[in-house]
């Protein structure tokens, strides 16, 4: 078992280069189960795995519930708006019922930074934080690093720009975490109201300028520009943004040639990205969907304790 907390999946400040590696090269292996006739394998048949999202979420939420069903997982959703939270209910109680169900894993979304960590202090289920406020989204960087490795070869030496609102990003956070960890060069681009001070403590490079990335980068991040978590107003206009920051097919001939694009999800069409840059060849967008439910697969795979190879569990992949 590989050197986590407690069976919790919380920050990739937490995981090692080591750790990393093995859940990218487990993914591989589950990767592979997705373009099978019959798309599931018995590994933790028995296991109970609850989707705790209290923000509105697509790809992650339905991501991890199709990884834990390819396990063969029983999986269970909450849906906070028909919940006993309306009621009065903290949070932490109602995750202690739910602990009382005898489930194995809580997979937990929320607004508020922290929460994950509060929950895996408090209950014996293993944790996975699915993203919490703009602090955390582990599991994003990590099918991010599996796309790049995919598509590139490697992680070690390229050069990486994350273009956007990285103030309120918990998927730049992670990923300038995990990247810096794989010895990518990661350089941060945005208006200045959006790049958090010393920043640069975290090993990063900034620019206020989108050009001096368009002709270095191997990958393109894009993010989503956050205009719900934005309680002040950071931008002069958004039209002013998309002109700056903004990547079209007229811009993208400054790159190389070569490089991939990339967006968490979901993207501002015509704002982050022109529809002709993020549905182009260069674009890996979809591919990073895909390569959620592998990654997903692999870390419930890892944090459930399972004990034996990858390989030995793949064989048994018409016993559901």
């Amino acid at each position: 078992m590989i050197g986590w907390k407690a069976g919790d999946l919380l920050d990739l400040r937490d995981l090692t280069k080591e750790d990393i590696e093995l859940i990218l090269e487990t993914a591989k292996s589950f990767k592979e189960v997705s373009t099978r006739d019959i798309k599931k394998v018995p590994a933790l048949r028995g296991k109970t795995v609850v989707m705790l999202f209290s923000e509105p979420s697509t790809r992650t939420r339905i991501s991890f519930e199709l990884a834990a069903k390819r396990l063969s997982a029983d999986t269970l959703n909450v849906t906070v708006s028909a919940s006993s939270l309306l009621k009065g209910e903290s949070m932490l109680d109602m995750a202690k019922n739910i602990e009382a169900m005898n489930v194995d894993m809580i997979v937990v979304r929320h607004k508020s930074a922290g929460v994950p960590q509060i929950l895996a202090e408090a209950l014996g289920p293993g944790i996975i934080n699915a993203g919490d406020g703009c602090r955390a989204h582990p599991t994003q960087a990590l099918l991010d690093m599996f796309t790049i490795k995919e598509k590139l070869g490697k992680i070690e030496g390229l050069n990486i720009a994350i273009v956007g609102d990285i103030l309120h990003s918990r998927v730049a956070r992670s990923n300038i975490h995990g990247l810096i960890k794989m010895g990518a060069n990661v350089t941060l681009c945005g208006p200045t109201t959006l790049i958090p001070p010393d920043i640069e403590q975290e090993g990063v490079k900034v620019t206020y300028k989108l050009e001096d990335v368009l002709k270095i980068s191997d990958v393109l991040m894009f993010l989503r520009l956050q205009k719900e978590r934005q309680e002040e107003k950071y931008l002069s206009s958004i039209r002013e943004y998309t002109k700056l920051f903004g990547l079209n097919k007229e811009k993208l001939k400054m790159a190389k040639k070569n490089v991939i694009i990339m967006h968490p999800g979901p993207v501002n069409r015509g704002i982050e990205l022109s529809a002709d840059v993020a549905d182009g060849p260069q674009s890996v967008i979809l591919d990073q969907v895909t390569n959620g439910v592998a990654v997903r697969m692999a870390i419930l795979y890892l944090l459930l304790g399972k004990k034996e190879l990858v390989s030995d569990d793949l064989k048994g992949q018409g016993d559901s």
